[in-house]
């Protein structure tokens, strides 16, 4: 019963130590992260264009590398399309108003009405722009 005890106190003294391991600019831009993911399976343009800067470059594990309007227009026509979307083994690196995002992405596509499945290692560039983190630079790669 002491074991028992002494184990739920150590669980509840570590937990808040676990939930603030990350910075708030940290967290700011997981959330933004968060936004961008929901927004690709969406295809909410109005979404998209919101996080993402006026500079993006956009980089596919094809190697296509698109501007902001190229990219926009992919994911509102279905061209590029996501059904589904995880991103898995997510860090977070902030210094001053850049922020560097490394990720693995599992989805189920349905890119111009043909199903598939992505699989990628993913490396995405947020700038902070005024209050906002703005996604800058994306580039993806096919998991061997």
């Amino acid at each position: 019963m002491k074991q028992l005890f002494a184990t739920i106190v150590l669980l509840a003294l570590l937990t808040p130590l676990c939930s603030s391991a990350q910075s708030g600019p940290e967290k700011a831009v997981a959330k933004r992260l968060e936004q961008f993911r929901m927004a690709m399976i969406d295809a909410n343009g109005p979404a998209l264009e919101e996080l993402t800067s006026a500079k993006l470059s956009y980089g596919h594990s094809n190697a296509v590398i698109e501007d902001k309007q190229a990219f926009l227009n992919k994911m509102i026509s279905g061209q590029s399309d996501f059904v589904t979307m995880d991103l898995t083994e997510r860090t977070v690196s902030v210094g001053g108003k850049t922020a560097i995002v490394r990720c693995r992405l599992e989805g189920e596509t349905l890119d111009g009405g043909k199903a598939g499945h992505a699989k990628l290692h993913v490396l995405m560039i947020w700038q902070k722009e005024g209050a906002d983190w703005k996604l800058l630079a994306r580039q993806a790669t096919k998991l061997l």
